[in-house]
């Protein structure tokens, strides 16, 4: 296959790049600072020469987005909406000018789709989707990317959760805490984790990629969310640390401002279940976090 991922050198982007080009396909990434021969300039906003490497392309798999990781200044507020619209605008653009169109559009979204939530398990058919900040980015980017249906190309807004993998994201920044014995339960810990490994990540794309009945958005997350409290205890007992420090609200609050982050990222409950994937035979290999952790730390 043909692949594009548009920002395709972060997290994500790099292992979906090194899962796909392992397994033989032709994969090009577009970027805003081309260093490899696969990589082509692009600026996620404007039309150039990049649209060309979309003819005859089976996939993009578009992961543009300034990153959430910072504080929710009105600028930073401005830069992540605008970042995830303008380029699924653009490509939507170019996939219009296409003489021979991709045949399967991946544009990534976020389980931080669904409200806090402690019990109700949100699925794609039941979730409840809310109304803040974090919410409608996600619905106006889900929005923007399914409002034009294009005839034969396959459109999937990926509902991705924490994902942990050892080269990037949120993990190693939680082993470093753990490590330095502050690997207790943030806040109340009552709040759920959902979470996929970076495998299982890939794996999912994969399987959406080849079974055509697949369309709309998708959640992407292990099927067994648990408390943050349990998280980090399992995470705690995987590194063979015997004490974490717990972490009140007051104190990630002030800790924010001084990493430059939210507290939203740690405190909001996120209780998603992948039913679509399961319920069209998707297969976990690390379906529980004990096995994930035991994979990754070592």
């Amino acid at each position: 296959m043909k692949i594009i991922i548009a920002a395709g050198t972060g997290f994500l982007g790099k292992n979906l790049k090194n899962y796909f080009t392992g397994k033989g396909h032709q994969v090009y990434v577009l970027t805003r600072n081309p260093k490899l021969k696969n990589e082509i300039y692009w600026d996620a906003k404007t039309l150039g020469e990049w649209k060309r490497i979309l003819e005859n392309a089976d996939v993009i798999i578009n992961l543009a987005g300034k990153s959430v990781d910072c504080r929710y200044t009105d600028k930073n507020r401005k830069e992540i909406y605008s970042s995830r619209i303008e380029s699924t605008k653009v490509l939507q653009q170019a996939v219009n000018e296409c003489i021979s169109k991709p045949k399967v559009w991946l544009n990534a979204s976020s389980a931080t789709i669904y409200i806090h939530s402690e019990t109700h398990l949100n699925t794609e058919e039941n979730g409840v989707i809310g109304d803040d900040f974090s919410m409608n980015i996600c619905k106006s980017w889900e929005s923007e990317f399914f409002k034009v249906k294009t005839e034969n190309v396959r459109k999937v807004a990926l509902r991705t959760s924490i994902v942990l993998g050892n080269n990037g994201g949120a993990f190693p920044k939680l082993k470093m805490l753990t490590k330095l014995g502050l690997g207790g339960k943030q806040g109340k810990g009552d709040q759920n984790v959902s979470w996929v490994h970076i495998d299982d990540f890939c794996k999912a794309v994969e399987f959406i990629l080849e079974d055509e009945n697949l369309s709309g958005p998708i959640n992407i997350t292990a099927p067994e969310p648990l408390s943050n409290e349990e998280f980090m205890m399992k995470l705690r007992k995987a590194m063979k640390v015997p004490f974490g420090l717990n972490a009140p609200v007051w104190q990630l609050e002030i800790a924010s401002v001084f990493l430059k982050t939210q507290t939203e990222l740690l405190l909001k409950s996120r209780n998603v279940y992948p039913e679509k994937l399961i319920l069209n035979g998707f297969e976990f290999k690390y379906p529980q976090v004990e096995k994930a952790f035991e994979n990754l730390i070592y």
